[in-house]
């Protein structure tokens, strides 16, 4: 018997602003800084890059640069893309 399996998808998963919120909030409690990133740009697609790069003020093609493996965005981009995802950063 043959098992088909499909690989995993998060993104299929963020349907609304509190399922981001709380992948967001759980990779930045569980994670390294890199891990956000690559969370941030997994909400982002999920919300829609191109909704979320004209709302920043940028090319799409810049915020997936920015949020790509290998990217290293500014805190400033950082910032205003969790603003625009619907979070704040806080600190406790």
């Amino acid at each position: 018997m043959i098992i088909k399996t499909r690989q995993f998808d998060i993104n299929a998963h963020l349907k609304t602003d509190e399922d981001i919120r709380e992948f967001l909030r759980e990779t930045a409690n569980s994670g390294t800084a890199s891990d956000f990133i690559h969370a941030l740009n997994t909400a982002a697609r999920a919300k829609g890059m191109s909704k979320i790069a004209a709302r920043a003020g940028v090319s799409r093609a810049s915020l997936y640069k920015s949020l790509a493996d290998d990217g290293n965005p500014r805190f400033d981009t950082i910032a205003k893309i969790v603003k625009l995802l619907g979070c704040k950063i806080v600190i406790s």
